[in-house]
C-alpha cells in the first residue's frame, strides 16, 4: 500500500513527518544480501512464539536475557562492543523485568516454573534477535545497498517480505492442518478479522520503528529498548483490564525502567571531563 500512494506514515508515530517511499530499485545482489537478515527476523520472530506458547512467564524471563546476548555477539562477531559501564546496566534491566514477573504464592514464597520449551525457544530468539541487530546494522552501513533500497522503510519491507516466505514452511509443518478451518472462521468471524489486521499493523509499525531506532543507535540499545518494552506492555495491560499491579510488578517495573535510563545516560555521566589549558 506505501508503495502504491508513495508515502510512509511510520515516522508519525515517532513524532516526525511522514517521509516519501517509492518502489526500491534493489539488484538481485542486494536481495541475496538481505536474506541473513530475514532469516534471523523471521527466526526471531518464530522462535519467540514458540516460547510464549510453552510457559508465557518463564518465556518472557528468558527472554529479557536478550541484551546479555546482544552485546556478546556484537563484541564476538561484529566488533561493537557496549562500554563497560553500559554492560554493567544490563543486569539491572534483565533483574527488573525478571523481578516483575515472578508470582508470590500463598505461603509467601515465590516460585517460577520450569518449561523446558519457553527455555530452548527464548534463547533461540535472543539469539536470532541479536544477529538480527548485527545484521540490519551492517546493512544500513552500506551505502550502495542503502541507496538503492531508497530508505529504513522500504529495507525492513523487503526483509519481511523474504522473512515471510521463509516461515511458510515452518508455518504448514506446524499448523498446515489448521489452515482451512482457519479460513472458514475468518470468513464469518468479524471480531478474528479486525484484530487480525489490526496486530498485523501494529507488529509491522513496531519492527520498523525498531529499525528506524536501530539506525541511529546500535543493536545493544536497541535489545535494551525491546526489554523496556516488556515492562511497558505489562504496565499498559493493567490499565486497559483494569487489573491492579502487585508490589513485584511495581518494583521490577521501576528497577527495569531505571536500568534503561541508566544505561542510555551513563557513558555522557562517567566520561573523563575535558582539561581546560591554562592560561598566564
Amino acid at each position: 500500500i506505501m508503495w502504491a500512494v508513495k508515502i510512509n506514515p511510520a515516522k508519525i508515530f515517532g513524532l516526525q513527518m511522514p517521509e516519501k517511499q517509492d518502489v526500491p530499485k534493489t539488484t538481485q545482489s542486494d536481495l541475496i544480501k538481505s536474506i541473513p537478515l530475514a532469516f534471523c527476523a523471521a527466526g526471531a520472530h518464530a522462535a519467540t512464539v514458540f516460547a510464549l506458547g510453552g510457559d508465557p512467564l518463564f518465556g518472557q524471563i528468558v527472554k529479557s536475557a536478550e541484551p546479555v546476548l546482544a552485546a556478546i555477539v556484537g563484541t564476538v562477531f561484529y566488533s561493537k562492543a557496549p562500554s563497560f559501564y553500559k554492560v554493567c546496566c544490563l543486569p539491572i534491566i534483565v533483574g527488573g523485568v525478571a523481578f516483575a514477573s515472578l508470582k508470590k504464592g500463598v505461603d509467601g514464597s515465590y516460585s517460577l516454573k520450569f518449561d523446558s520449551t519457553a527455555l530452548i525457544f527464548g534463547m533461540l530468539a535472543n539469539a536470532f534477535a541479536a544477529f538480527k541487530g548485527g545484521e540490519n546494522s551492517k546493512l544500513l552501513s552500506d551505502k550502495g545497498v542503502a541507496q538503492r533500497y531508497g530508505g529504513v522503510g522500504n529495507q525492513f519491507a523487503v526483509t519481511q517480505i523474504v522473512g515471510f516466505v521463509i516461515l511458510l514452511p515452518i508455518m504448514f509443518a506446524t499448523e498446515g492442518s489448521l489452515l482451512p478451518k482457519f479460513i472458514e472462521k475468518l470468513k464469518t468471524d468479524s471480531s478474528l478479522q479486525f484484530n487480525l489486521v489490526m496486530s498485523g499493523l501494529c507488529f509491522y509499525i513496531y519492527n520498523e520503528l525498531a529499525t528506524y531506532t536501530l539506525k541511529v543507535t546500535g543493536a545493544v540499545t536497541a535489545s535494551v529498548a525491546n526489554t523496556a518494552k516488556r515492562v511497558i506492555v505489562m504496565v499498559y495491560m493493567a490499565a486497559v483490564t483494569g487489573k491492579a499491579l502487585t508490589d513485584e510488578q511495581k518494583i521490577g517495573s521501576g528497577i527495569a525502567i531505571f536500568g534503561v535510563l541508566l544505561y542510555s545516560l551513563i557513558d555522557d555521566l562517567l566520561k573523563p571531563k575535558k582539561k581546560t589549558a591554562k592560561t598566564d
